[in-house]
């Protein structure tokens, strides 16, 4: 997919420990045939003055998702993506409490807990399409599930 100057974006990380997640940004423009250069919403600077800009590969590059109203609820082990540390990250849902849900992030084997304004449902950019993820109902262990709230 081409970008234009100015189309809102999402771009993967492949550095170490970041590997998966996504951050937004918008296209600055195209640089030769397969990059770009983008302007990040959240990441800044190293000196904290302005937001970052990086000259990243279209393989890296995907449409900003459509938003998904989910109303703040979700199910026992729905894929989601968690927004944290200024990005998206992908995990599931594997438990719920009062006002936040656990989310278990297979990569790093850790939950962390968020309200769900911080949750949005995964989604994923597939032949230039968005395909919704489907619950995974792995056959490892689930682990966080609370107090039998599902």
């Amino acid at each position: 997919m081409k970008f234009q100057e100015g189309d809102r974006v999402e771009v993967q990380s492949k550095e170490d420990g970041f590997l998966g997640s996504y951050y937004e940004a918008t296209v600055v423009t195209a640089v030769g045939k397969h990059k770009y250069l983008v302007k990040y919403k959240t990441l800044l600077t190293e000196d904290e003055t302005e937001s970052l800009q990086e000259i990243v590969d279209a393989s890296e590059v995907r449409p900003t998702p459509p938003e998904i109203k989910s109303f703040g609820a979700f199910g026992l082990l729905d894929v989601v993506d968690a927004f944290d540390n200024d990005g998206w990250w992908v995990g599931k849902t594997t438990g719920k409490g009062l006002y936040k849900y656990v989310v278990y992030f297979d990569k790093w084997k850790i939950k962390i807990g968020y309200p769900p304004s911080e949750l949005r449902v995964h989604q994923d950019w597939v032949d230039g399409k968005w395909v919704r993820a489907r619950k995974e109902w792995s056959t490892g262990r689930v682990v966080g599930v609370l107090d039998g709230l599902w």
